[in-house]
């Protein structure tokens, strides 16, 4: 009986939820295939597989070397590795209590025994003495109804929740650079049309003020030339800015202060836009995210306090003893042993003020918890594809109405160009028609910009290369 009870352990035992069993990721079944106006096409691929390291999808040397530095030398996976390393040594210091626990003890006093009381039975009288002893003592507690067992496993799962944070902060990190870089590449590019734009309205305002002067527009039409000016004017300091926050906020993804500068960064132009993109399904999704297994690994470690909590309720069986000398003289420690004892002890909580089945209580509704926050791990992932899945659709919808109106835009231009040097038009006329293409431009930019990290965002969104460790025992 007692080698059945050391074998079992109370509470619940831990399953891996079930995965999701919906079949797509949004209501409204999607196309498989994404096309702009110039035909660039991106396809979703079900049974491909998002490669380690995705971001080199995007076919750019300096974007992966920036990703790379970026993982060597991130303080924030430093900090991520140490918790690891404490919760795995966490795990290893409760392994140890497992086994049975085996102390030496040396001790030196000096001792008096005292002559008796009238009335007690005749005692020789002893003067002071001094007591050497040593010892060898063993203490092991059987673990009848697996709350050590169960703590272990919470540790375990402790464990392997530091693991998959590791792992989600690599991803979180991989995708911060991307996305940031997009971001500085589109701001860059914008802040050159831009200044190209503010050019081109300098010297509408140069001309409209001569005309002014020669009667030849009104002081509205000057005004307005001017306000249009002063709004490009605007435009500019907060892009700069912008430009500015991103290239410091790479480098501290890069474990660099902002004041030490960047390595060369890539230009949007140098991009390439993957033609196909994995799509895992939803069921997988759950495998191949770490922050999703990180939440399973936390509804683990709820499950065996459960165990634990549960556990402690009943009794507690004890052994211990110990092989030792006692002597008069430090010299005749060595000589064998003369004392030994062996014993036994059975605890049984009795009254404890409702302690114990109030912490039974909470880690039951913790657990509880742990389920919640589960399930809205996963459906927050399977929010998180389909948000980028209409994105990249809205993203390529969006960018070929904008190269439309870039390329009407463009066309008008040139025919203004020919109608100038035919006569037909004023160098104002020319000057505007610059203005309305390079506006357009910065709105095809935006849009073409937009595709580019929504495309990213969805790589990270699927889990991107990472793939689940197997199951530990």
């Amino acid at each position: 009986m007692l080698v059945l009870l050391v074998g079992c352990a109370v509470g619940p035992d831990f399953h891996s939820p079930a995965a999701p069993t919906v079949g797509r990721y949004t209501e409204a079944e999607l196309p498989d295939a994404t096309v702009d106006a110039a035909g660039v096409s991106q396809r979703f691929r079900a049974q491909q597989a998002v490669p380690q390291d995705w971001w080199t999808l995007f076919a750019s040397p300096r974007l992966d070397a920036l990703v790379q530095q970026a993982l060597a030398a991130s303080p924030t996976l430093d900090a991520a590795r140490a918790r690891l390393e404490q919760a795995i040594a966490a795990y290893q210091a409760e392994a140890g209590q497992q086994w049975p626990q085996v102390d030496a003890n040396l001790a030196v006093t000096r001792e008096k025994i005292s002559t008796p009381a009238p009335g007690d039975p005749p005692l020789r009288d002893f003067g002071p003495f001094t007591l050497y002893h040593a010892a060898i003592e063993v203490q092991y507690t059987l673990d009848l109804f697996g709350a050590e067992r169960r703590a272990l496993e919470s540790l375990a799962a402790g464990s392997d929740y530091q693991r998959y944070q590791l792992e989600a902060a690599r991803l979180s990190l991989a995708g911060n650079v991307v996305l940031t870089a997009i971001r500085e590449a589109a701001t860059a590019e914008r802040l050159a049309t831009t200044e190209a734009l503010l050019a081109a309205q300098r010297e509408q305002v140069d001309i409209a003020e001569h005309r002014q002067r020669q009667g030849g527009v009104s002081q509205a039409e000057l005004l307005g030339q001017r306000a249009l000016l002063a709004q490009t004017e605007a435009s500019l300091p907060a892009l700069r800015q912008q430009r500015a926050a991103l290239r410091h906020q790479l480098a501290v993804y890069l474990g660099r202060a902002p004041g030490d500068g960047l390595p060369p960064l890539p230009r949007l132009d140098e991009l390439r836009l993957p033609a196909e993109l994995p799509l895992t399904v939803p069921a997988e999704l759950a495998r191949r995210r770490p922050d999703i297994r990180a939440a399973e690994a936390l509804l683990a470690g709820a499950t065996a306090d459960v165990g634990v909590a549960t556990a402690n309720l009943y009794p507690r069986l004890t052994l211990s003893g110990s092989l030792g000398s006692d002597r008069l003289e430090s010299s005749r420690l060595l000589e064998g042993f003369n004392i030994w004892s062996l014993g036994a002890g059975l605890a049984q909580p009795l009254f404890h003020g409702g302690t114990l089945r109030a912490r039974q209580r909470g880690a039951e509704a913790a657990l509880r918890a742990a389920e919640a926050n589960y399930r809205q791990t996963v459906l927050g992932g399977l929010q998180q594809v389909a948000d980028t899945l209409t994105a990249l659709h809205g993203d390529a919808a969006t960018l070929a109405a904008r190269d439309r109106a870039l390329a009407d835009a463009t066309g008008y231009r040139d025919i203004a160009a020919r109608r100038l040097a035919l006569g037909g038009v004023s160098r104002l006329a020319l000057l505007d028609a610059e203005r309305q293409k390079l506006q357009t431009a910065l709105d095809a930019l935006a849009a073409r910009a937009d595709r580019y990290a929504d495309t990213a965002a969805l790589l990270q969104a699927l889990g991107g290369g990472w793939e689940a460790p197997p199951a530990r025992p």
